[in-house]
């Protein structure tokens, strides 16, 4: 669907020169063109001009003398070939007579190399020049070096096919087929078939090569026979030592004409029919033909010959011939060059979905009154779509660029209208309407000129199209494209004025403006004179031209940017000009920093048109897309392809095979953050979506919703991208149109929930217009079932629920009930007995729709539970409507409901509920049962209830149903036993003596350990002073071995006065100080010898012992730590599991077979590591996160945190096992200093033996201090790093230290100073 469009063109006069051939220098960018002039002697003077650029005129760079050769070829010039060779700085030219000539490009001396006899009939150098293929007038083929040694010479006229001749078993020949009457013999007779040359036919060869330089082919005549007096052109393809590969087949009408696509799939020529000799088919007709490496045919297309014939009198016999086919460097286009009697012409071809498409067209400028004739044609082997044009006195430049024709109109009236260029043909598809693969199209304008247009414009107000050509002549065409859907013709373009403008060279046409009645049109046409750029508006009012005016633009070169509304203009150097009606001139507006073959003004706001609201997008040809808006831009992507600007967004396609959604609001502020230089750009999340392979945009239609991509082959594929959807869709929402905004989402797969998460408030008010506009039942339904399935809270989708289910009953009551049905079901938690209640009431009002309600909520809602919703609604009807509809087996409900009938309100209720599993209600039926019983029969039924109490656990109901009866507190009691046999004795405690049973509260009291609580109920209820004392005997060892014990020694203080044991209890918890004011109080000194002082020394031996286990582990973990670190650093593959490179190619590891991985540091088991390895696609490796069979489950992981805290030996955890344990370590240190600091004065002043244990321990305990410290020290501290250089290495570096996560940065490290500081004794430190 794109079209070539020319943005360049540049046009050097060479005074009195004859150009012949040209050759360009890639590394200095220069362009050398070789002009011959023949003189009286005979001999042929060569000028070598360098045609230099625009700032620099062009210039004779060298010349020199050879002799003139009459080689029989017609127009052949005496340059063969004219080349570059940058390697050795010298320009080659081959001459025709057979020289070789070498000029130096920095002196421009010039050798002659040497001479091939008798004549040089055709040469070629390779694409790299690192050979020469040459064609001698003895029809030898000789391939040289760039040294010009000998390859290969042989000659090329053979009888061998070459070394890539097929083998032919005669499978499909006619030769193995059933032939009937006529025979095997007729079969086997050779087919009587001439096969000749083109009386077109210069008879000169000719040489192409390959794109990659492994190939080459010469075509050629054969030589005539005496047999055959016709000559026929033949391929052949050699290799880059000279050896002959294939050979073409048979092809009548062949021509000289050649080109091998540089891509290397198609080698080009022509091809003539109609004459003894040539094809079969109408005289006159000639095709381009194609051919495969191996020689056989590959397809054709036919050059219009309509449009080229001539009278015949100049040029051949049918007034024009073909001379010469070129490939584009990038295999794109096929440019063919054509002689006519009016001059020539090349034709620029393009293939797309296999069919040939031309394109454009360049005439051959007229000459002092004769025709235009080119006398050299040829590519830029670099820049594709940069073509050079010789004619005897000037050389031309051409830059063209691929652009789409797209309509530029908006909603409503936006048609998506596209025109393709197929020669004097445009091919019209409106993709609003309908989508039609190319080459087909849904309409045809057949242009009245014979020459193909240069380029097109659509009007952005009407639906009106402008066609331009290079003279300046102009078509407007009214297309009358049909938007809405009937029969017809979806398209009826037809012609409304056409006229010349006087202008040259023009180049690009723009519809400014134009009125919807096509009545007054407005168009601009850039053209230029090669040194200046102009555009010329011109007014038009039906078929009249009234005003024309020209206006110089500020470079050549330039190019129309799209900006609806204003004449707009874009410089090779990327500024944007805008046209000044007051100043009548274009003034600078924005700029980009390359220049964008397409760009396009986007308006941030539908107001009053300011600068400050205008942004400029724009594609280069690199593929960075640009917004400007004055002074600053920004690069929105590098990798762009195609954009587009429709619904508030700005489409781009990238190389990345996605398409991103730009919001156009969001192109102020990456303006704002380019134009702060100290704002750091944060990556911006755009809506991306993956398409095909090159994907390109053609078109966006907003109306439709659909964005038109167009694949690498052609064909093209509709999209709808959900952000266009949603823009219409919001579109339509707001101004109120709900059906036309329902159907889209409903289309198009989007959530119905976006009708009312828009705008909720609106919707609520215009609920009665929703329900209007989407009458529809099932469409009512559909949208209250997406309502229920939304992402809403609960409440939110009651109250829209509700207002909906009230205006459908407004309404109508009787039509809508399924609805209203399903308003009531969607809620969560579904509100069935309200549906029920609905149908029970239409039962009396509407019994004929009774029976489909019934099926609809059967529908909705599973059939078994609205049977229990109903019985639990104690309706009888209800339940049999429901299981009769629902098709229920009689037999299973039946007994049950006669079973239920029998029995009174309260109790039936009580066993429908027991049914149901509503146990709190059927508790409360069970209770109100047990007192209508004691009003009628004088018996309750509450040992029923209490049974079902406990067996349903239903004590908190139980509680608040009796509350306030006599059967309270045993219902109390009940709960209480069940929170004892839960072990929850506080609570129990709490409950009985609410309910007043003492001897209870007391237990749960002692089991709870809540002494105080428990002595003072027993003082309350009297108890014995033995079962005081026993009882506090029983508590005080229950604390202890709780280890309460300064509470224990308190509580036999008070209550069994037992001194001894009272301090024995406070030394068992270290509390000396209490305990030996105890003893002071109660005059108990026995008590400090016989109890204190062995307790004592035992403290201070444990605290001695725990010092040396804690000494031991730190020491060995210590220890254990080093080694690990210095396996880390010496071992680091073995350490961490690295896996061998040597398995990274294999393709497929059973779990059984599989090797040790990365993971298999973690288990050491091969088995389990196979289990739970996780699989990285660099190192073959398997994920349990990516991979969803391999996830881990809870237990897993649980399993494998048990693995990590294990810290087995020989693990990459065990570091950081140890490291936790450290941790552990220092904090039972800190509850050793705590201990000590309670002990070592009462040590300092007993006996001196415990003075000295005191002095030892404090010793220790101080020793192991510091040795802590320093061991913590040692092993938290990370060594320092310096700052890397940034480079690829130290960043991969730093991706494997992440990976390998040192333990330090896991486990923090302990810190010792907020341990006790005060817990030494100083005066033993003077005495040690």
């Amino acid at each position: 669907m794109r079209n070539l469009t020319l943005y360049a063109a540049s046009a050097t006069d060479l005074q009195n020169a004859n150009v012949t051939a040209t050759a360009i220098d890639l590394d200095e960018n220069a362009i050398y063109a070789a002009s011959e002039r023949q003189d009286l002697d005979g001999n042929v003077s060569v000028e070598v001009w360098n045609v230099g650029n625009d700032a620099t005129p062009a210039t004779v760079f060298a010349m020199f003398n050879t002799v003139f050769s009459s080689a029989p070829s017609a127009n052949a010039s005496q340059i063969v070939s004219l080349r570059v060779l940058p390697e050795v700085q010298r320009l080659c030219a081959i001459m025709r007579n057979g020289d070789i000539t070498m000029l130096s490009l920095e002196d421009g001396t010039v050798e002659v190399e040497g001479t091939v006899e008798p004549w040089i009939s055709a040469a070629s150098w390779s694409p790299d020049e690192s050979l020469l293929a040459i064609v001698t007038g003895e029809d030898k083929l000789i391939l040289m070096t760039s040294t010009f040694d000998v390859v290969s010479e042989a000659p090329i006229h053979t009888v061998d096919f070459g070394e890539d001749a097929p083998i032919n078993v005669g499978w499909g020949s006619k030769q193995t087929q059933f032939h009937g009457s006529l025979g095997k013999a007729a079969a086997q007779a050779p087919a009587q078939t001439l096969v000749g040359s083109s009386p077109d036919d210069d008879l000169a060869p000719r040489i192409s090569w390959r794109g990659d330089g492994a190939f080459f082919v010469v075509s050629s005549l054969s030589p005539a026979s005496p047999t055959n007096s016709m000559r026929r052109r033949t391929l052949r393809v050699y290799d880059r030592d000279g050896k002959l590969q294939s050979t073409s087949e048979a092809v009548p009408g062949l021509e000289h004409s050649l080109a091998w696509r540089p891509s290397g799939n198609l080698i080009a020529g022509t091809q003539r029919f109609g004459f003894e000799g040539g094809g079969a088919g109408t005289e006159g007709r000639q095709d381009v033909v194609f051919f495969e490496r191996n020689g056989l045919r590959h397809g054709e297309f036919g050059i219009r010959a309509a449009d080229l014939t001539g009278k015949g009198e100049e040029i051949g016999k049918w007034g024009y011939r073909v001379r010469e086919l070129s490939w584009s460097s990038d295999s794109n286009v096929l440019a063919i060059w054509i002689e006519r009697d009016e001059g020539d012409v090349v034709q620029f071809w393009t293939m797309g979905n296999y069919h040939w498409y031309l394109k454009q067209e360049i005439e051959a400028p007229a000459v002092d009154g004769q025709v235009g004739r080119f006398t050299s044609v040829s590519w830029h082997p670099e820049q594709a779509l940069h073509i050079m044009l010789t004619t005897k006195r000037t050389f031309i430049q051409r830059k063209y660029a691929w652009d789409t024709f797209t309509s530029p109109s908006e909603p409503p009236i936006d048609t998506g209208a596209v025109a393709v260029f197929d020669g004097t043909r445009i091919l019209m598809t409106p993709f609003r309407v309908q989508n039609v693969p190319p080459p087909m199209s849904s309409a045809q304008i057949a242009l009245s000129s014979h020459r193909s247009p240069i380029h097109a414009s659509f009007s952005a107000t009407s639906d009106t199209l402008a066609v331009l050509w290079t003279s300046g002549y102009v078509e407007l065409w009214a297309l009358h494209t049909r938007l809405q859907g009937g029969r017809g013709e979806v398209m009826d373009p037809s012609l409304v004025w056409s006229g010349s403008l006087d202008v040259k060279n023009a180049r690009e046409i723009q519809l400014v403006s134009s009125s919807k009645s096509h009545d007054l049109s407005t168009i601009s046409v850039l053209w230029t004179d090669h040194r200046t750029d102009y555009v010329t508006s011109l007014q038009v009012e039906g078929s009249t031209a009234q005003k024309e005016t020209t206006t110089a633009l500020p470079a050549v070169n330039s190019r129309f940017v799209a900006d609806r509304g204003n004449l707009t203009c874009q410089t090779p150097s990327g500024e944007i000009h805008r046209y000044n009606s007051e100043q009548q001139k274009f003034l600078p507006v924005a700029h980009f920093h390359d220049f964008c073959l397409q760009s396009q003004r986007v308006l941030l706001s539908s107001s009053q048109d300011t600068e400050n609201q205008t942004i400029f997008v724009g594609l280069g040809s690199s593929g960075k897309l640009h917004i400007s808006s004055g002074e600053t831009h920004h690069v929105l992507a590098t990798n762009a392809t195609s954009f587009t600007v429709a619904s508030g967004f700005v489409v781009f396609t990238t190389t990345a095979h996605d398409a991103r959604f730009v919001p156009v609001m969001s192109l102020d502020g990456l303006l704002v953050e380019s134009r702060d230089a100290e704002v750091k750009q944060e990556k911006v999340d755009w809506e991306t979506r993956r398409v095909e392979r090159g994907s390109r945009i053609v078109v966006a239609v907003p109306s439709a919703m659909t964005l038109v991509l167009q694949m690498p082959r052609g064909n093209l594929e509709t999209i709808n991208p959900r952000l266009l959807v949603m823009e219409v869709v919001k579109q339509d929402i707001d101004a109120g149109n709900y059906r036309k905004a329902f159907f889209a989402c409903r289309k198009h797969r989007i959530d119905l929930n976006v009708l009312v998460e828009h705008d909720e408030v609106k919707f609520l008010e215009r609920i009665s217009s929703f329900v209007e506009q989407i009458h529809e039942v099932d469409h009512i339904n559909l949208f209250l079932s997406n309502l229920g399935r939304g992402s809403q809270p609960k409440e939110n989708i009651a109250k829209l629920c509700d207002a909906v289910r009230v205006e459908l009953e407004r309404k109508d009551l009787k039509q809508y009930v399924n609805s209203i049905l399903t308003a009531y079901v969607v809620k969560t938690p579904p509100e069935h007995e309200a549906g029920l209640s609905l149908l029970l009431r239409l039962r009396e009002s509407d019994p004929e729709v009774i029976e489909d309600a019934v099926k609809y909520i059967i529908f909705l809602v599973d059939a078994n539970s609205l049977f229990d919703t109903a019985l639990g609604m104690y309706d009888f009807s209800l339940v049999l409507m429901i299981a009769q509809h629902a098709q229920k087996d009689p037999r299973e409900y039946l007994p049950f409901l006669r079973e239920l009938r029998v029995l009174e309100k309260y109790y039936q209720r009580f066993k429908i509920d027991d049914y149901l599993k509503r146990y709190e209600s059927a508790l409360r039926n069970l209770s109100l049962a047990g007192r209508f019983n004691v009003l009628v029969e004088g018996a309750d039924r509450f040992e029923e209830a209490v049974a079902y109490i406990e067996t349903h656990n239903l004590h908190d109901a139980a509680l608040r149903i009796w509350k306030g009866t006599d059967q309270y507190n045993t219902v109390l009691e009940l709960y209480g036993d069940w929170l004892f046999e839960r072990r929850d004795f506080r609570q129990a405690a709490a409950v009985f003596l609410e309910a007043q049973k003492f001897s209870k509260a007391m237990v749960a009291h002692e089991k709870a350990l809540e002494w105080q609580e428990l002595f003072y109920l027993a003082s309350q209820t009297g108890m014995s002073e033995e079962d005081v004392i026993a009882m506090g005997y029983r508590v005080a060892e229950d604390l202890t071995s709780k280890k309460r014990h300064s509470e224990a020694a308190r509580v036999l203080l008070d209550y069994t006065k037992d001194i001894r044991e009272a301090v024995i209890a406070y030394v068992q918890g270290n509390h000396f100080s209490e305990a030996r004011r105890i003893i002071a109080l109660q005059s108990k000194p026995e008590l400090v010898e016989d109890v204190v002082h062995p307790a004592a020394l035992e403290s201070c031996n444990q605290i001695m012992e725990d010092i040396n286990e804690c000494t031991e582990q730190l020491r060995k973990q210590l220890n254990r730590v080093r080694e690990l670190r210095v396996r880390k650093i010496e071992e680091p593959d073995a350490f961490y599991g690295t896996e061998d490179v040597a398995l990274h190619n294999v393709d497929v590891m059973t779990d059984i077979s599989m090797a040790p991985t990365a993971f298999t540091r973690y288990t050491v088991a091969p088995t389990t590591a196979s289990r739970s390895s996780r699989y990285d696609p660099s190192t073959l490796a398997i994920d349990s996160i990516n991979l969803p069979f391999l996830r881990r489950t809870s237990r897993s992981k649980r399993k494998m945190e048990r693995k990590v805290g294990s810290g087995r030996k020989g693990t990459v955890d065990e570091e950081e096992y140890l490291l936790k344990s450290l941790t552990k370590l220092a904090a039972r240190f800190a509850t050793i200093q705590e201990e000590a600091r309670n002990l070592l004065p009462h040590l300092l002043q007993f006996t001196p033996e415990h003075r000295e244990e005191g002095m030892t321990m404090q010793k220790h305990l101080a020793n192991f201090e510091d040795e802590l410290q320093s061991s913590l020290e040692e092993i938290w501290t990370k060594p320092l790093e310096e700052n890397p250089i940034d480079s690829w290495a130290t960043r991969m570096e730093q991706v494997e230290k992440e990976r390998r996560t040192n333990p330090v940065d896991k486990v923090p490290k302990p810190d010792l100073s907020s341990s006790k500081k005060g817990w030494r004794i100083n005066l033993l430190l003077f005495e040690s």
